[in-house]
């Protein structure tokens, strides 16, 4: 999750203008990957705890 935060940080500090086209679309696809990790990584644990708190 530091990982995400930081990528969010580092697009909020930059000017896009400043920064070449294919820097932006880089910086883009990687937090996409990430906030994809943490949505698997929640799903995972979610579908863990319905599962153990289920008194099945």
């Amino acid at each position: 999750m530091t990982d995400l935060a930081t990528a969010i940080d580092n697009l909020a500090a930059e000017d896009p203008s400043e920064l070449p086209v294919g820097l932006i679309a880089e910086q883009l696809i990687e937090l996409h990957w990430q906030m994809a990790r943490l949505q698997a990584q929640i799903a995972r644990r979610t579908h863990l705890r319905l599962h153990t708190d289920s008194p099945n």
